[in-house]
């Protein structure tokens, strides 16, 4: 059970179509995209039908999931008790080839959350959508956002032109942590290559399960590249991943970098440590299929800071009211309901103190 006043790290709204941008866009932006005739676009980053992308009774009786701000009220913030929830907005705007167009639809997506979400419910906080496509737009624009604390992270996702870790994105990290904002990695893909190292699947749950990857590859290259050298107080959420594989995934990693850190000098700490000081994980889905299974993870993670409650509203991954981890220690349940969460995000302790 939840203790009282209880933050959730990751829920989710959906932007009903293109239309709904138009009025935050610039006159220009919205005479082209008239024009064209791709104002009835949705940019959708779920298969709106697909029954994981909502679960039955967290679906609105119209449009698609995570439009309806009611619903989110009832059943998350109501529901669960909540002091605060962080929006991510997954947005076909952080995948499109155009970079102008880009910063367009991610500019329109953030001014959107402000009026249609922040402004709405002052338990809300939100991740800064940006551009990735262009690392100086994207850091534009989290100094656009950034002057509204209700703004807590900056939203990539895990998957994109090149590996996170390259120096081409640290212009992203430098203006995150210029801010005080984590970094917060979302399972996804602009989809520049196959989510898979052997090819593109036949099947949506192929691609579903294949992210996992995308999420380990990004890990691996920021502490390989050296990001946390460059940003020493850099914080990672990956948000969305699963969190089993990581004990599995930490032995491989310790294994090669013992072997191989000659050629990697700034490569200095143990992957573990990495871990351990700057990522931290939303806590759905826990990908384990039972109360003991998911002690012993915990237990292989060996560090009670890294896991964030979450929701991860409006996605099906639990049955009932018990977002939680069977078996998860409720001294453990308090941190990462409260105590991590306000770790995690400065902005958080400033506006909820």
């Amino acid at each position: 059970m939840l203790p009282n006043g209880a933050i959730d790290c990751d829920v989710h709204v959906a932007v009903p179509a293109m239309a709904a941008l138009l009025p935050y866009m610039s006159q220009a932006w919205r005479e082209m995209i008239v024009t064209r005739g791709t104002d009835g676009l949705d940019l959708a980053s779920y298969p709106v039908g697909a029954p994981i992308a909502c679960r039955p009774d967290w679906r609105p009786a119209n449009g698609k999931p995570g439009t309806d701000l009611a619903i989110l009220q009832r059943e998350v913030l109501d529901g669960f008790g909540l002091r605060a929830a962080i929006v991510n907005c997954l947005h076909g705007g952080q995948a499109v080839h155009s970079e102008d167009l880009a910063r367009a639809l991610c500019q329109a997506v953030n001014d959107w959350l402000v009026a249609e979400w922040l402004d709405k419910d002052a338990r809300l906080r939100a991740s800064i959508v940006v551009p990735a496509q262009n690392p100086g737009y994207a850091a534009d624009e989290i100094d656009r956002c950034a002057h509204d604390h209700r703004f807590v992270q900056v939203q990539l996702l895990a998957s994109n032109e090149i590996t996170l870790g390259r120096k081409y994105y640290w212009p992203i990290y430098e203006a995150a942590a210029r801010h005080g904002l984590p970094i917060g990695i979302h399972g996804g893909s602009a989809y520049r290559h196959a989510p898979t190292s052997v090819g593109w699947p036949s099947h949506y749950a192929q691609d579903y399960v294949s992210h996992t990857m995308g999420l380990e590859s990004a890990l691996l290259s920021l502490m390989a590249e050296g990001v946390f050298n460059h940003v020493p107080d850099l914080r990672v959420v990956l948000i969305e991943s699963g969190v089993s594989w990581l004990p599995g995934f930490l032995w491989r990693a310790i294994k090669s970098w013992r072997g191989l850190r000659g050629e990697t000098p700034w490569f200095t700490k143990s992957p573990a440590d990495l871990v351990r000081q700057h990522v931290r994980l939303t806590s759905q889905p826990f990908d384990a299929p039972g109360a003991e299974e998911v002690r012993k993870i915990l237990t292989h993670i060996d560090c009670d800071e890294m896991l964030l409650f979450s929701s991860d509203f409006p996605h099906w991954h639990f049955d009932g009211i018990d977002a939680l981890p069977p078996g998860t220690p409720y001294a453990l349940v308090h941190k990462m309901a409260l105590d991590n969460p306000l770790a995690t995000y400065p902005r958080l302790k400033e506006t909820l103190s």
